[in-house]
This record gives C-alpha cells, sequence and structure tokens, in this order.
C-alpha cells in the first residue's frame, strides 16, 4: 500500500503529460552557418587569396568554383611592367597591340602552383570555395622557374649563333624564337645575366639578336633594272643573291626564303623561292602589266616561312611583325614595240572615220605605252584590222545589220603572226541600215577595249 501511494504522483504526472504535444526544434538556418570569408575576404600578408563561386545549376560546378577561385587568386599576383624590359619597349614603340600585352601580362593565371584549399562551403544553390597561395612559396617556385627557363634560352641563343656562322640563317631565325619564347613569362621583368662577360638584360639581348639576324641579310638583284621590250619578248631572267653581313665580310645565304612579286596581266604575280647553297635564287618576270601603277619587282625576306612549327603563333607573329624584312627593289622598264597600223573599215560599203574601230585601238594601245609609226621600215609589228557591215535584214520598219571584225599582228621582218582575233557578226538595229552599222560598232568597242590589249601581251609572252 505504501509503496502504491508513493507512485502515485509519477503515474498522476504520466497521466497528465500525455496529452501535450512534443515540442520541435527548428532547422537551422543555412545564413547563419555561412563563413566569415564568403561574406568578407580576408586579409593576410603571407598568402594570396582566391575566393570562387558557382551555382549549382551547372554540371560542373565544382570545377567552375575552383577556376573562379584560382582567378581570383591570380588577380592578386600584380605584374609590374618595368621600364627597361621588352614588354614596355614594345609597347612604347607601339608595335604589340592590347590584347597580345594583356596576355603576356596575365600569362602567369596558367601557371599557378603551389596552392592549397583551405575550406568549402554550398548552400542549396551555391557552392563556394576558398584558396590560398604562400608568397614566399609562390617566389620561390617562380625564381626556380625563370632559372630554367633562362638555361632554356641561352641554350637556343648559343645554336642560333652556331647556325648563322655555317651561314643557315633559316635555323638560326628558328632558334632565336625559341629562345625568346622560353622566356615569355618574364618579358616584362628584369632579367639580368652574365653572357660573355657583360651584364645584359636577357630577353632584350635576345630580342636585338633576331632583329640583327634580319638587318644584316644583304639582298642584291642582276640587272639592277628589268627591260622589257618585244626584242626579249616581253619576259627577263632575274638573279638575286642573298648573303650575310658579318664582322665586315658577306656569307651566301642557302635555303634562304624570298618572296617575289610584280604587276601581271592578270592581277598580282607572287612567286616563293628559296636559294640555292650558294645563296642564289632566279626568277623570270613575264606577262606584266604595261598600265600597272607602279612597275616594279620587289624581293623581300619572306619572315612568314622562317617561323618553325610547334610555336604560339599569336606571340611570334606579333615579334616577327615588328622586325623590318630586308627587301630589294627592281624598277621595270617596258619597250613597248612599234606599230604601223593599215585599217580598213567600211558601213554598208562606205569609209568609216571616227566612227570605227581603228581610232579605238590606237588610244588603247597609246595609254599602254605602244609607239605608232608612219612607216614600215620603222615598224616592230605591223597590224592589219578590218571591219565592215553587212545588212541582216528589216522587220516592221527596223532594220538589222551585222559587223564583222578581224585584226592581225605581224613581225614586220619575219611575216609571222604575232596575235590575231576578232568579233563576228555583232549586231545592231536602227531605222536605217547605215544606223544600224554604226550601233554595231558602238556595241563591239567595249569588248574590243576590253580584250584586245590582254590578248596581245599574254601572246608576247
Amino acid at each position: 500500500m505504501n509503496t502504491l501511494l508513493r507512485c502515485a504522483p509519477f503515474l498522476l504526472l504520466m497521466a497528465c503529460g500525455g496529452g501535450r504535444k512534443a515540442v520541435e526544434t527548428p532547422a537551422p538556418d543555412p545564413a547563419a552557418q555561412r563563413p566569415a570569408w564568403v561574406g568578407a575576404r580576408p586579409l593576410n600578408d603571407a598568402y594570396f587569396i582566391g575566393i570562387g563561386m558557382a551555382n549549382k545549376n551547372r554540371p560542373d560546378v565544382l570545377e567552375t568554383a575552383k577556376k573562379n577561385a584560382l582567378n581570383d587568386l591570380a588577380s592578386e599576383i600584380s605584374v609590374k611592367v618595368e621600364s627597361n624590359s621588352l614588354l614596355y619597349t614594345l609597347d612604347r614603340k607601339s608595335q604589340f597591340d592590347e590584347t597580345f600585352t594583356g596576355t603576356i601580362r596575365t600569362s602567369s593565371n596558367e601557371q599557378l602552383e603551389g596552392f592549397e584549399l583551405v575550406d568549402s562551403w554550398e548552400s542549396a544553390s551555391e557552392y563556394w570555395t576558398y584558396y590560398r597561395l604562400s608568397k614566399a612559396e609562390h617566389a620561390r617556385i617562380k625564381s626556380e622557374k625563370k632559372a630554367g627557363a633562362i638555361r632554356n634560352a641561352l641554350d637556343h641563343h648559343a645554336r642560333s649563333g652556331q647556325s648563322i656562322g655555317s651561314g643557315d640563317l633559316r635555323t638560326a631565325f628558328d632558334q632565336e624564337l625559341r629562345a625568346l619564347l622560353a622566356m615569355k613569362e618574364y618579358w616584362g621583368e628584369n632579367d639580368a645575366v652574365d653572357m660573355n662577360g657583360r651584364q645584359v638584360q636577357l630577353v632584350n639581348e635576345l630580342y636585338a639578336s633576331l632583329q640583327k639576324l634580319t638587318s644584316n641579310v644583304r639582298l642584291t638583284v642582276l640587272p639592277e633594272r628589268c627591260e622589257l621590250s618585244y626584242g626579249n619578248a616581253f619576259k627577263r631572267e632575274l638573279l638575286f643573291g642573298a648573303a650575310y653581313a658579318n664582322g665586315g665580310g658577306l656569307r651566301g645565304l642557302g635555303q634562304l626564303p624570298l618572296i617575289i612579286t610584280y604587276p601581271g596581266t592578270g592581277g598580282k604575280v607572287t612567286e616563293l623561292k628559296n636559294t640555292d647553297a650558294e645563296g642564289r635564287a632566279r626568277s623570270t618576270v613575264q606577262r606584266v602589266d604595261p598600265g600597272a601603277k607602279q612597275l616594279e619587282v620587289l624581293a623581300k625576306l619572306n619572315l612568314e616561312e622562317l617561323i618553325g612549327s610547334g610555336m604560339d603563333r599569336s606571340l611570334v607573329n606579333a615579334l616577327v611583325g615588328s622586325l623590318t624584312a630586308p627587301e630589294v627593289h627592281v624598277p621595270i622598264d617596258m619597250r613597248m614595240p612599234r606599230v604601223l597600223m593599215r585599217a580598213k573599215e567600211t558601213n554598208m560599203g562606205r569609209s568609216v572615220n571616227d566612227a570605227g574601230i581603228a581610232l579605238v585601238v590606237r588610244e588603247e594601245l597609246t595609254t599602254k605605252g605602244f609607239r605608232f609609226v608612219d612607216r614600215e621600215a620603222e615598224a616592230d609589228l605591223l597590224l592589219d584590222l578590218n571591219a565592215a557591215t553587212r545588212q541582216g535584214g528589216e522587220s516592221s520598219g527596223f532594220f538589222t545589220a551585222f559587223l564583222d571584225v578581224s585584226y592581225a599582228f605581224r613581225d614586220r621582218k619575219t611575216q609571222e603572226v604575232v596575235f590575231e582575233g576578232g568579233k563576228q557578226a555583232v549586231k545592231g538595229v536602227q531605222l536605217t541600215y547605215e544606223k544600224a552599222g554604226l550601233e554595231s560598232f558602238k556595241k563591239a568597242i567595249p569588248d574590243i577595249r576590253k580584250e584586245f590589249v590582254p590578248g596581245i601581251m599574254n601572246a608576247f609572252n
């Protein structure tokens, strides 16, 4: 009984409490768990800091957050372009555009090493990551990499010197470019090294050596003027020479790529040539447009062909574009033939004067340098031109005429036909046969202008 009484209060308490609802603990607020580094950027003099975020709706959320964090970290690594660096010099000369210089200055973004993950955090929609890089570790890694780049660059530079010493400019140029590219991450920095007993800024020295390789090339040509005439069938062979000036002497440059251009009857003519073992290259100039504004042959060092495979073209093209390619200009002297023209033109049997084809032919040839003479003994070429109209019929008060044109150039000495052509049945319609004939002459003139001189020049070549 006593036992039951002692338990009664406990049983009563249980009975009363059985009707109450359980107290629910509220879920934690994600924002309350947000780390301090997500809301405010940490400050640490010993480390570079990188914070990156990516939305979870991306399939590559982790990689994107890391990439953004490392980009953020890299932006903290200030890059100062030193006033005695190559990048500063080329910027001052306005030879590199902003895109190029920006690429060089931020190239370290993709070369980060030694960074470490500090923390990460995610909410329902975002993923955050926090990286850092020891400034001391970064300086150590950079110093080691730079020392390796310097050794690599000096090796390429030495190979370049050996190649040009043997007259191989192609290999020398390739090796000097590779020396510069080995140092591309440091084009904006001081990089003083000892070279042959003197302190130099390495990258500037390499660039100067690259410039010297092209500026010391000497191009020559024989003959110095290219004379084209009827006597040589408007063809002339030119002999180009390429040599390297070093120490007061000249050494022939074999397998040197040249680009040779001149105005042709069908447009600009471009030839790619390589010099032989003795540094010589031959080119035959022919089919030159006598009406070109600038009559000359231009031969220059083809820098594009000196660029080896496997190089970063965006960097190399900017470097090579800042160089001056040696070139040689050869004036073209066109000696057009002397022509005696014998023309017979009729319209319905009557002679045609200013309305005919002969006047147009004379004007067109004169503008291209042809010279007309009155005596056969003075002529190189004899031009026989015949043009005549014929009746084609009448319908509803309109008359049709057809014009037949033929011409032939003959060598005065051999009497051989050099070039011939013509137009047949050029149609004209007017109110009379005579007017229809004159109309056919008008229609024929544009085609004669367009085809006559190019046809003659191609025939000579």
